[in-house]
């Protein structure tokens, strides 16, 4: 009886482990990496996916554009690849290491003029090379961030670009040159909207959008592909439709992006 009553309360123990895994499968891991500016939007975007698809879970890496596709060559595991402009994708299909059919735009971004200090314009790129109280500003690196090639194609077609070289302190990526600007290291900078607008309401600064006509033959058109390795996975292209759904769609749009070109 009381080696009955010893095996009972075993049983009971046990039952709860087990009947936790059977309730709760692994689920599989979906690896993305993505261009510094949609940071601050992604913890939304993959919230609502893994609502909508509860088997899957993702995470991911941000850099810029240009270093995650450099990643990528050396091997990074990742199953999608978002950029933050349609030519490093295209680059990693001409490399064979992208699939050509998952390509697609999923977002387009906006440069803007920001500062946070009173009394400084931050739409006048001539008070940038001018105005002794602008002592730095900061851009993404040109070479590896889509939103840095539009700033300086922005400055360039303003007449500035080599008169305000002196003064460009150059980030990483975009979200260190936006920070930059937020720590007052620089008294303005061309940033992503995505990243003015997570500030607090109470002290935004100032900002400015650029039109794209300024920044001409540099598109900031994000794009999404996935690798060879997110071709074999079974979440790759449900994350790519998800992209481009209805709620995605709003949630980048709140969070400061325009919709995917056509």
């Amino acid at each position: 009886m009381f080696r009955r009553a010893i095996l009972s309360v075993a049983l009971i123990a046990l039952a709860g482990p087990i009947a936790s895994l059977i309730a709760a499968p692994e689920k599989q891991v979906i690896f993305v990496g993505a261009a510094t500016n949609l940071v601050h939007v992604l913890s939304k975007l993959h919230g609502e996916f893994q609502k909508l698809n509860p088997g899957f879970e993702v995470r991911t890496t941000t850099a810029a554009s240009g270093s995650l596709f450099a990643q990528i060559q050396h091997g990074a595991p990742y199953d999608v690849f978002l950029s933050a402009d349609t030519d490093y994708p295209r680059q990693l299909v001409a490399a064979g290491l992208g699939e050509a059919s998952t390509v697609r735009t999923f977002a387009r971004g906006r440069l803007v003029a920001w500062t946070t200090r009173p009394g400084i314009d931050p739409g006048d790129f001539g008070s940038w090379v001018r105005d002794q109280a602008i002592r730095k500003v900061a851009l993404a690196q040109p070479r590896t961030a889509p939103y840095g090639r539009a700033a300086q194609a922005a400055l360039e077609a303003a007449g500035v670009w080599m008169a305000v070289q002196p003064k460009i302190v150059l980030g990483e990526n975009i979200a260190q040159a936006a920070q930059f600007v937020e720590t007052g290291h620089a008294e303005v900078g061309l940033v992503a909207l995505s990243l003015v607008l997570v500030r607090p309401t109470a002290s935004p600064g100032r900002w400015i959008e650029i039109p794209p006509a300024q920044f001409a033959g540099v598109s900031l058109d994000h794009a999404a592909v996935l690798t060879v390795q997110g071709t074999r996975h079974p979440g790759g292209r449900l994350y790519l439709d998800f992209l481009t759904s209805a709620a995605a769609q709003r949630i980048l749009h709140q969070a400061g992006y325009g919709p995917p070109a056509k």
